[in-house]
């Protein structure tokens, strides 16, 4: 027995790792195939549609295996030292050569995914072949066992043929007919034993032998009523999987056309918006005539709305060039104490212009904290922190930067005294063309893209980007990124 159980184990080994990681794709299957209006059929179903649920049925049974192991080897157990060792050794023969038999042709249905009719009559006969051999098993372990038992008296046998029947039903309810062939052969097995026990003992209508027949007859009722329920949940879920794959690739559709118009419009709108943008700063200079303070002042708008449209423009590319995996990163050592002190020094004058003021602190004063990453694009992320921090300051208030060092990390903190963001909008500060306030009489202006992009350029740092409400009044945003370790910034994969 060591050896055949040896044997048993390679086999359960091998069977587990079949097809463990295998997903379920239903790209092949369409709507009318569900629908009952495709034009070829086999067994009642059309090709597609089978072979789907033959596959279906394979990954199932794989992912089954440990479950049915740990059956076989407790059943097996009862019948070697309580019953016939015998029955114990043919079973465990035929159920490592029942085991043995799937896992090739489970292969072999995952690997032969054509629809064609005679790819699906071979796969359909391959697992027709290993069902009526898998249930052969159980329907002979449990009439084997009733035969060393008194009359009346098949807790065990009944009991097997009950557990196997509703495992069957809740997990290889994919194909019909495979279904009807296994509860079918457990049917008769559970009949068989109490007719058996009638017909040897000549028992009467009231003795236990009929009251077992007539239990039998419930509970074969029973099983039918769950398998139907469990065939319904499964065709039920194919449908809804093949409606969400159907409006997932409708989505990807918009959204690559939504992505190609932006990048148009973005380009188209770049070239004009750059002439514009130099006319009027030169309007603006006075070199092309004396001003007027009225003049003077609209020219002052038009610079500003000016460099309001060309910041957007610029955000839509990044957001385009993010999602389409094409932002490239030029990694370098940034020293972070002069890296926040170029930032702040940068965005001094938008600061000034809103009457707040910035302060840079560290926890680590005289040490070298370094970082390995993209400067530009990091400095994209600070000056987007930094303008949002001005916007939501009062005037007179002040925007504190702050340098610190957790583990193995670097962490920034841009810290306000304003009005403070809710952590429950967490979800809306990050998300793409969001804002917290998005009436149309809103005071702060903005894409709402770029708390989204700067988000995007730190993870592909391998760090992240929050934000946490203040104690006392304001926000504090705060990024961490991965101290110096020669690493280099790479691109990302498309945003899905």
């Amino acid at each position: 027995m060591p050896t055949r159980a040896g044997l048993a184990l390679k086999v359960w080994k091998m069977q587990a790792a079949t097809s463990e990681d295998m997903i379920a794709t239903y790209s092949e299957l369409d709507p009318k195939d569900l629908q009952g209006r495709s034009g070829a059929r086999f067994m009642g179903e059309s090709p597609a549609l089978l072979q789907a649920q033959m596959r279906d049925y394979s990954r199932s049974g794989d992912r089954q295996f440990w479950q049915r192991a740990i059956m076989y080897v407790a059943a097996l157990a009862i019948a070697y030292f309580f019953y016939d060792p015998m029955i114990a050794m043919i079973s465990l023969v035929l159920i490592t050569v029942s085991e043995t038999l799937d896992v090739f042709i489970h292969k072999r249905v995952f690997k032969n995914t054509s629809t064609d009719i005679p790819t699906v009559r071979r796969n359909f006969a391959l697992l027709f072949l290993s069902s009526v051999l898998s249930s052969s098993n159980v329907v002979y372990y449990a009439v084997s066992v009733s035969f060393h038992e008194a009359p009346a008296t098949h807790l065990l046998p009944l009991f097997f043929l009950f557990a196997a029947s509703i495992f069957t039903a809740m997990n290889d309810n994919q194909v019909l007919f495979l279904l009807k062939t296994r509860l079918c052969l457990y049917a008769g097995a559970f009949l068989a034993i109490p007719v058996i026990d009638i017909m040897k003992t000549g028992a009467r209508l009231h003795s236990p032998e009929w009251i077992e027949m007539f239990s039998v007859a419930v509970v074969l009722l029973f099983i039918v009523k769950i398998s139907r329920v469990f065939l319904g949940i499964y065709r039920q879920q194919l449908q809804q999987m093949v409606e969400f794959r159907d409006q997932a690739d409708k989505a990807k559709v918009a959204s690559r056309a939504k992505s190609e118009f932006l990048s148009t419009m973005s380009h188209e709108f770049r070239t004009p918006m750059t002439s514009i943008n130099g006319a009027v700063a030169i309007a603006a200079s006075g070199k092309a005539g004396p001003l007027t303070p009225d003049l003077e002042r609209l020219l002052g708008i038009a610079q500003s709305n000016c460099r309001r449209l060309s910041n957007l423009i610029n955000d839509i590319l990044d957001l385009q060039k993010i999602e389409a995996g094409k932002m490239d990163f030029k990694s370098s050592t940034i020293d972070l104490h002069g890296f926040i002190e170029r930032s702040c020094e940068v965005n001094r004058p938008y600061a000034n212009s809103l009457d707040v003021t910035f302060e840079a602190i560290s926890d680590v004063p005289g040490r070298t904290v370094t970082i390995t990453g993209d400067e530009q694009r990091l400095d994209q992320v600070m000056s987007n922190l930094l303008s949002n921090a001005a916007k939501f300051s009062a005037h007179g208030g002040v925007v504190t930067v702050k340098l610190s060092i957790t583990g193995p990390m670097a962490r920034i903190e841009v810290i306000d005294r304003g009005v403070g963001l809710s952590e429950d909008k967490r979800s809306l500060v990050f998300d793409m063309f969001s804002q917290i306030d998005s009436s149309d009489t809103r005071k702060i202006s903005g894409t709402g893209l770029g708390m989204n992009i700067s988000k995007q350029i730190v993870e592909a740092h391998g760090g992240t980007i929050d934000y946490r409400k203040n104690a006392g009044p304001g926000t504090t945003f705060f990024i961490e990124l991965p101290l110096s370790d020669n690493r280099a910034v790479g691109k990302r994969d498309p945003v899905a």
